[in-house]
């Protein structure tokens, strides 16, 4: 077989891999062009809440999270009679705002007959201003099932949202409807208690505390202050893995707060919010295990951790690094670079511009080899020459060491090798030119 042939072969197996994985997750939001799901329970019809005021703005992502799987333990029972309260930061500041709940790894329709969103009093707490309190609703019910493998936006709610602000998302279900979507490792402490405390505003119940979101995975909001959203994707490198806990020290947490301070300065840049849809352990090709799969590779999520988010605008890409690192035998560079240009080609499609991310170093993780090396060598030389992406953004010159750029620089490593400190995060965010998130779709690469 000749190498033309070779490429052909394999493009079309990522596409195959692509159409299935659709397929399998027709749960996830169809979008209708608002970034609205489809997946109510009430279909498409979509009645304004009471609360919702006749507003100006923009709809646009102010956090989320992806599905990871589903949580240990929640198999049988799932969090029958118990309140859970999610902590979530925002990136752009609203009048009006609506959740999505996800029940994509639930075996059973999942009941939630309250549900609330409210500002925080401070970092750290379940506690909420008491002004703040509002009572979500979906169609108008405050009441929503949502069918196992499916998810539900809910209305829109009148509420002031800061940027730079952490939200109190609380739901409540009565019944047993397992297992819970999560995402784990979240770097950020959320909440639980028993019995229905979705409007409690002080806190004090909720004494169980979870490095993780449960149901939870996204919240827009109406904003004034943002026209559009930066969507980044990618592996525990972009989900904040190594940084410190509370303190969104992530990299788009950290690039986000940087953009916004160039714009007030007066710089000519996009005004975006930033949401995060990182998985720990992601990779570029191959699907975690379970069914539906768990850790749902990055073809096969793109759909719907991208393309379904509100208003996106600009897609940031940092995967592969899982590609290599759980490839028992010898990883393919030109497969894992030719499934990052059809995750280019599905974004070029929707008219999203992309920005790639060189592979950063690894050498002293247990996984390091000098075959390793070598595919994250190639890779990185494919990113660089700009034919993957629209832009790059060098994360590995960034980060390394140099005087051995095959690992990290001491002070910029939270000490496994693998994944950056918070000084290493914020180095990643410094190595962006805030100028190539301007503009559209560039001519074909």
């Amino acid at each position: 077989m000749t190498r033309k042939a070779g490429y052909a072969l394999l493009a079309a197996i990522i596409a195959l891999i692509v159409a299935l994985s659709a397929a399998i997750y027709v749960g996830a939001a169809a979008g209708d062009g608002t970034g609205r799901s489809r997946d109510n329970l009430a279909g498409a019809r979509t009645p304004r809440n009471p609360a919702e005021p006749a507003s100006t703005g923009t709809w646009v992502g102010t956090w989320s999270a992806s599905p990871v799987g589903a949580e240990p333990g929640t198999e049988m029972t799932g969090l029958a009679n118990r309140s859970v309260r999610n902590v979530v930061h925002t990136s752009a500041g609203g009048t009006n705002a609506r959740i999505t709940l996800s029940n994509v790894y639930g075996q059973s329709p999942l009941t939630i007959t309250h549900a609330t969103i409210a500002i925080a009093v401070g970092g750290g707490t379940a506690a909420a201003v008491p002004e703040t309190m509002r009572r979500l609703t979906f169609n108008g019910s405050t009441t929503v099932v949502v069918p196992a493998g499916r998810q539900a936006m809910s209305d829109a709610v009148r509420i002031t949202v800061p940027h730079d602000s952490d939200v109190l998302v609380t739901t409540y279900s009565p019944n047993a409807a397992g297992p819970v979507t999560y995402h784990p490792r979240s770097r950020q402490i959320s909440y639980a208690a028993q019995g229905d405390l979705t409007e409690d505003v002080t806190g004090t119940a909720y004494t169980e505390q979870v490095e993780y979101w449960r149901y939870l995975t996204a919240l827009d909001v109406l904003s004034n202050e943002s026209n559009g959203t930066v969507v980044a994707f990618g592996d525990s490198l972009t989900d904040g893995v190594g940084s410190s806990t509370g303190a969104n020290n992530r990299w788009p947490d950290l690039l986000s707060d940087r953009l916004r301070e160039a714009v007030e300065d007066g710089e000519d840049l996009p005004r975006y919010s930033f949401v995060n849809q990182g998985i720990g352990g992601n990779q570029v090709l191959a699907n975690g295990l379970g069914r539906p799969a768990e850790n749902l590779s990055g073809l096969g999520r793109f759909g719907r951790d991208v393309l379904s988010r509100t208003n996106v605008k600009v897609v940031i890409i940092d995967l592969g690094v899982n590609d290599i690192l759980r490839n028992p035998g010898h990883a393919d560079p030109d497969a894992i670079v030719e499934g990052l240009r059809t995750l280019v080609r599905q974004a070029h499609a929707r008219g999203l511009k992309v920005i790639g991310a060189t592979l950063m170093p690894f050498q002293g993780h247990n996984g390091y080899s000098s075959e390793r090396e070598g595919v994250r060598q190639d890779i990185n030389a494919e990113i660089r020459s700009g034919k993957v992406f629209d832009a790059v953004v060098d994360f590995d010159a960034a980060v390394r060491d140099p005087y051995n750029p095959r690992k990290f620089r001491p002070d910029y490593d939270s000490g496994d090798h693998l994944h950056p400190s918070d000084k290493g995060y914020k180095r990643m965010t410094e190595a962006f030119d805030l100028d190539d998130l301007k503009g559209g779709v560039p001519a074909q690469l």
